[in-house]
């Protein structure tokens, strides 16, 4: 029996192995807590960032449904020698292929914004971290750590605002990009759309605008200065901030030699000569004529889905001389003629627009004078009036009274209120005598004047009464110029052109302007008379200051009332070119007429036009009218107006005085009551006549 009974443990206090057994129970227990919750943990935040990520990704359009937007096409417009005049479109510059590119270039964006570009799938999470660890510390916005495919995907889909749901998107629509097109068609796109300052979307409007060539000649310190600008584009804009730009193109070039690009020297020689953008050129005139070739390209080719190439009539050297001349005068001069603004507009005498400059400075109005403003021409006007009278018997050795004129109380007048008494109409047109103007208008009646001013080219409404003799229409430079070619081509009818051809940037012909068909709107002998009659004006008439040496030219002033507008339109055999100057608002200037600052634009302009080119005589000759006796044609007048009777051929009666003594006018139509007729043109004489100041 006492081997059935139940021994009792002997407790030996020196036992250590119960209480390691607790210990070890309790450090189980924990770890087994801790596996527990941070899986739990992971579980729910994997869950959580799920459910985030799906949230983010059900505010972007469906995947199957994305699609890269197709680039804003750009529209190149070059001059007639094929260089490069402007970029149009909302990118500014064509896009590129990555193959056509040097290598430097795209490797330098590499280096500095995604050095394992090649490596990852989109996104960079060691890269992503990091900037999240910088932003939480800064307490700043979500920014940094964005692969160049992220950043790509930022421009083309997304805002750019700085949240932490826009990340997330950009990270989502990263991972679409990488899986739909490959590393260099991802680069390709990069390349060609992201934004680099300045206005300029794109590497190649970004060469053009800080280089002036294009990227595809890009050095290797102007390739590490345009990847540096995607830092910040505004802040590093070379032409803003040179010295940071600089800064920042040195730490490329550190970055391009780190990972293998460039060598050493490469590296040191860059460093040593960094890039420095091109002056940008004076005033932007350019733009003026980039504009208007957009204008006419609508109505050319209608709408515009791709890149294009516009080849144009502009000639650069030409339309840099037209900037300069009107800039440089209104510079020195405008101050002292209380002139603002100009325009130049000059065009082969065939209608080839070849340099078109709409105001004094694109960068402060854009608005285009040359062709949108509409001012009164003043005397610029008259050659149409006396052409008119030619075409109906008269000739140059007309003669005709000046001498006050009244109709129906609107007495125009000359400039000093003096008179010449009988004068052929050579030397009233050089004089540009207002009352021998009217006159004329008068004898052959304003509708007439219209017709023939419209045959020529005017294209705007003219008011049919007597003052359109002065000029009181309102018209625009380019349209007066074009109007007056016919006198330097001979008398065939112009229509000003810009566009000679418009193709894809594959090459695939778009448009190419064939040659207009000839017609005739003035005969050859009326054409060599008013050469000589407008010749006059240069050599001893208002346009005395625009003579050219070794080139006949000819040319008419013109001044609007109050002196609003100042006016000189000439020409030679080669090339026609108009000035207009005043303001904006209207306002009078401080006697600025067409025999001085608008005389003095066109010489500066055309001597460097035809510097260079052989001098040849305007067409039709110098006309001179056979057996022509200037004693006879004055005692013709008198006599006939003495006996009442008609005078011979060369001086047809012309009744002086009041519009009722005119049943040939009143018949025309048009003549306005007094309230009516506006004291314009040149009536209070505006152009200088041979005995005044000028």
């Amino acid at each position: 029996m006492a081997s059935l009974q139940r021994r009792e443990p002997i407790f030996d206090p020196d036992d250590e192995r119960p209480r390691r057994r607790r210990k070890k129970k309790k450090r189980r227990s924990f770890l087994g807590a801790l596996i527990y919750w941070s899986l739990m943990l992971g579980i729910w935040g994997a869950v959580g960032a799920t459910g985030l990520i799906v949230y983010n990704a059900a505010q972007l359009p469906p995947i199957d449904e994305l699609a890269v937007p197709k680039r804003p096409p750009n529209i190149a417009i070059l001059g007639d020698d094929g260089t490069l005049l402007a970029n149009r479109g909302d990118t500014g510059g064509a896009a590129i292929p990555l193959s056509e590119l040097p290598d430097y270039l795209p490797k330098a964006f590499i280096a500095i914004e995604d050095r394992r570009f090649y490596e990852h799938w989109g996104i960079d999470p060691l890269g992503i971290l990091r900037a999240l660890i910088r932003d939480a510390i800064g307490h700043g916005g979500m920014e940094g750590g964005s692969t160049i495919t992220q950043q790509l995907a930022k421009n083309l889909f997304l805002t750019q605002e700085r949240t932490l749901s826009r990340k997330i998107q950009e990270a989502i629509l990263a991972v679409w990009l990488e899986h739909k097109y490959s590393k260099d068609q991802i680069l390709e796109l990069y390349l060609n759309r992201v934004y680099f300052g300045s206005g300029a979307f794109g590497v190649e409007a970004a060469s053009q605008k800080y280089f002036g060539h294009s990227a595809r000649t890009v050095t290797l310190p102007e390739a590490a200065m345009l990847a540096g600008l995607m830092k910040a584009p505004t802040r590093l804009a070379p032409n803003h901030n040179l010295d940071a730009a600089i800064e920042r193109a040195g730490e490329v070039i550190h970055a391009m030699a780190e990972e293998g690009y460039i060598t050493p020297a490469m590296a040191k020689l860059a460093l040593a000569h960094p890039a420095h953008p091109v002056n940008e050129k004076s005033g932007g005139s350019i733009n003026y004529v980039a504009d208007y070739v957009m204008d006419q390209l609508n109505d050319t080719i209608g709408a515009i889905d791709e890149d294009i190439i516009v080849s144009t009539t502009i000639s650069a050297p030409l339309q840099e001389a037209a900037e300069r001349a009107l800039a440089g005068e209104l510079d020195s001069k405008g101050t002292k003629f209380d002139v603002s603004q100009g325009a130049l507009v000059a065009l082969d005498p065939n209608g080839a627009l070849r340099a078109l400059v709409g105001g004094r400075s694109y960068a402060e109005s854009q608005f285009d004078r040359a062709v949108a403003a509409k001012r009164q021409p003043g005397s610029a006007f008259k050659p149409f009036v006396y052409l008119t009278a030619l075409e109906r018997g008269l000739t140059p050795d007309t003669v005709r009274d000046d001498a006050p004129i009244d109709v129906r109380g609107w007495q125009p007048e000359n400039y000093h209120h003096q008179y010449m008494g009988p004068v052929t109409l050579a030397t009233a047109l050089s004089l540009s005598l207002n009352t021998v103007a009217v006159r004329l208008c008068l004898e052959v009646g304003p509708s007439a004047v219209i017709r023939t001013a419209h045959r020529l080219g005017i294209t705007s409404d003219l008011q049919d009464n007597a003052s359109i003799a002065l000029g009181t229409s309102e018209v625009t430079p380019l349209e007066l110029v074009a109007a007056y070619a016919p006198f330097a081509n001979g008398g065939i009818g112009i229509e000003p052109y810009v566009i000679t051809k418009v193709r894809t940037a594959s090459g695939r012909l778009l448009y190419q302007r064939r040659e207009s068909e000839v017609v005739r709107v003035v005969e050859p002998e009326y054409v060599a008379m008013m050469n000589t009659m407008l010749e006059e004006t240069l050599r001893s008439g208002t346009a005395r200051r625009a003579e050219l040496p070794d080139w006949q030219a000819a040319g008419k002033t013109g001044t609007s009332q109050d002196w609003r507008d100042a006016w000189f339109v000439g020409y030679t055999s080669r090339l026609v070119a108009g000035v207009w100057v005043g303001n904006d608002d209207n306002s009078p200037t401080r006697r600025a007429s067409g025999g001085n600052l608008p005389v003095e634009i066109w010489s500066r302009f055309m001597r460097v036009a035809l510097q260079g080119v052989p001098p040849q005589p305007l067409p039709g000759g110098t006309w001179r009218q056979p057996s022509a006796n200037p004693v006879a044609s004055l005692f013709n007048f008198f006599g006939a107006q003495m006996q009442n009777r008609p005078a011979a051929p060369n001086a047809p009666p012309m009744p002086i005085g009041h519009a009722r003594d005119l049943p040939s006018a009143r018949d025309e139509g048009g003549l306005l009551p007094p309230a009516s007729i506006p004291n314009g043109g040149e009536a209070s004489g505006s152009d200088k006549p041979f005995f005044g100041l000028f």
